[in-house]
Formats: C-alpha cells, structure tokens, sequence
C-alpha cells in the first residue's frame, strides 16, 4: 500500500498540472488587490509602476496601489526613496508594506512611498552617464504648377549622470520654391547642467543661430544660469532656467551690435493623454539689458506619439518673435510642421 502511494505522489510530480505548479513557484508574484494573481519575471519599479514580463501578455505594468501582495524569486536591487541602495535581495510586499531581508540585519518593514527604484539603471546609482536622444526629418518635395522643396530636420543628445547632464540641440530649415532659396535658417546650443542637492542645478550655455532671410549672418550668445526641475514625473515634468549671457549679432546689411541680456528657458512635457504619446512645450527668451524694448522669444509646441520600433512621429507649431527684427522683416515667423523622429 505504502508503494502505491509513493507511485502516485511520484506521479504527480510529473503530470504537466505538477510540471505547472513547479513552474509557477519559479516565477515572481503579484496577487492584485483585484483577486487576479499574476506570474512573470519583475523587471523593475519606477514613478509607483511595476513592470512585470509575462509569457501571455508581454510587458504588463501595473501601479502600487493596485497591489495586495508580491514577492519575486530571484535577488533584485533595491533603491529607497533616502537613496539608500539594497543590494541583490528579494523583493516582497505584503499588506501595503514593503519587506527586507538582509544576511546581516533582520527583516524590516517600509512604507511603499519609500520605495524609490527596483533594479535602477546604472547611471542612477552614480555610475555613468545614460544617453537618449531624437533625431527628426519633416520634408516635402510638389512639382506642377509650383515647384517647391521643403527640408527641416533636427537633433537633441542628452547625457545625464546622477550629479550632471550634457545637452546638445541643433535644428535647421532650407525651403526652395521655383529654384530659388526662400529659408535658410539653422539654430544649435549646448549647455551643461550641475545639480546640487535636491532640485536645483546650475551651469553654462552657448548658442549660435542663423537666418539669412531676416538679414541675420550669425548670433552667438554664451553665459552661466541657474535653473530649478520643479517636477519629474511622466505625467507631468517642468523645468525652468534663468541667467544672464553676453549676445554678439552680426547682421548681412544692418548694423551689427553686442550686448549684455537675460536669459531665461522653460520646458514642459507629459504623457497625459496616454499610449506613450507626449505634449511638450520648449520656450526660451532673451532680453537686452541695454534696451529692454528688444527681445527675442521662441516657443514651440505639440504632440509627439510613437510608431514601430523607435520612430515616432510630431505635429508641433514653432513661434519666433523678435522685436529688434531689421526694417522690412516681420517680428512674428509661425511655422507648423508635421516630422518623423527616431528615439533612442
């Protein structure tokens, strides 16, 4: 009697309802708040999500407070809201509460506010840089009664540390209508940023724009700022930077002319509207100190959302006003434009 029972049990073990429950006890855990358990492997945890891959459904990501309970199998990194990092240990929440074993202290309890990261990015425990990016190109190209070939393309490349971030811009238009050059125009910057504690960050910038058209050979301005990121969240970022900078302009006809200028920059973005789209608002400005009558403002806005792989596309109206424009320019140029991007 006692074999036949060992058979069986023995039996069990191998039957694909043994072979699964073996299986499932190798996966992380997440029991919802909802009754519904779901297996995978936990990839991470940032801005209160986590992102657990699955074999039914791929990536699912699913928010804190939605979760009654999780556990993960394997060791994972821990960074808690102090910065203070847990290194290569396993992962459990119960009852709204996070908990840790370590080989040298007993377990602990924290509040899931606390938990900062799971599995952070090199960069963001102070090891190098992480580097993202968009390149974008918007053209057109009619021939009929009107022959007119349009270009507009640009470039962005951040570095960004735990302690610094390097950021380097560069966009340019050339339109043509019945051969002839009707735009010629090209704007690029680079700035460092060093951030000290908490949000606050300083540093250095230099810019050079172009615009044959409204008579203008080159503007370079170069200065120091001091800038604040008041929120850094998917759902809502905002930054904002003011300084001062010493402005050189050389015109093609007028007169050229320098002065010393405030500076200030504002930029805005969320993922509001949701399926990993993106509204952004880039605004900078620049006002004469010598004579506050004359400033330049630039402002662009729209809406970027993503197609297959890491291209994405944009709708977006780019408004540049300058009230020191040469006789016989207007002081307000509107451009809208439609461009194709690739992220990374």
């Amino acid at each position: 009697m006692f074999g036949v029972c060992l058979g069986l049990a023995a039996a069990l073990l191998y039957t694909p309802t043994g072979q699964a429950a073996e299986a499932a006890v190798q996966q992380d855990q997440i029991l919802l708040k909802s009754g519904s358990r779901i297996l995978g492997t936990i990839t991470g945890t940032r801005d209160g999500v986590v992102s657990i891959d699955t074999d039914f459904a791929g990536t699912l990501e699913i928010e804190l407070d939605k979760i009654a309970s999780l556990q993960t199998v394997n060791p994972v990194v821990i960074q808690l809201a102090d910065e203070t990092v847990v290194p290569e240990q396993p992962l459990r929440i119960e009852d709204e509460v996070m908990v840790i074993n370590t080989a040298t202290s007993p377990e602990q309890t924290y509040a899931l506010d606390e938990l900062l990261l799971v599995n952070p990015e090199p960069w963001e425990l102070g090891e190098g840089y992480k580097w993202t990016g968009v390149a974008s190109l918007a053209m057109s190209r009619q021939r009929g009664n009107t022959d007119t070939d349009n270009l507009f393309y640009s470039l962005e490349s951040i570095w960004r540390s735990k302690r610094d971030r390097f950021t380097i811009r560069y966009n340019g238009e050339n339109d043509k209508s019945e051969g002839e050059t009707t735009v010629d125009k090209w704007y690029g910057s680079g700035k460092y940023d060093y951030f000290f504690d908490g949000p606050v960050y300083g540093g250095v910038q230099v810019s050079a724009d172009h615009d044959k058209f409204t008579d203008l050979d080159l503007r370079y301005m170069v200065g120091p700022f001091i800038g604040r990121q008041f929120y850094e969240e998917p759902v809502f970022t905002l930054s904002a930077e003011i300084g001062g900078s010493y402005v050189n302009e050389d015109y093609v006809v007028a007169d050229d002319d320098e002065y010393g200028a405030a500076n200030w920059a504002l930029n805005a973005s969320s993922d509001y509207l949701g399926g990993d789209s993106r509204l952004y608002l880039n605004h900078r400005g620049i006002l004469s100190l010598e004579d506050t009558s004359d400033y330049i403002l630039n402002t662009t806005f729209g809406l970027a959302f993503p197609l297959l792989w890491n291209f994405e596309a944009s709708a977006e109206m780019q408004l540049d006003y300058d009230s020191g424009a040469v006789e016989d320019v207007d002081e307000l140029d509107q451009t809208y434009r439609f461009r194709i991007g690739y992220t990374w």
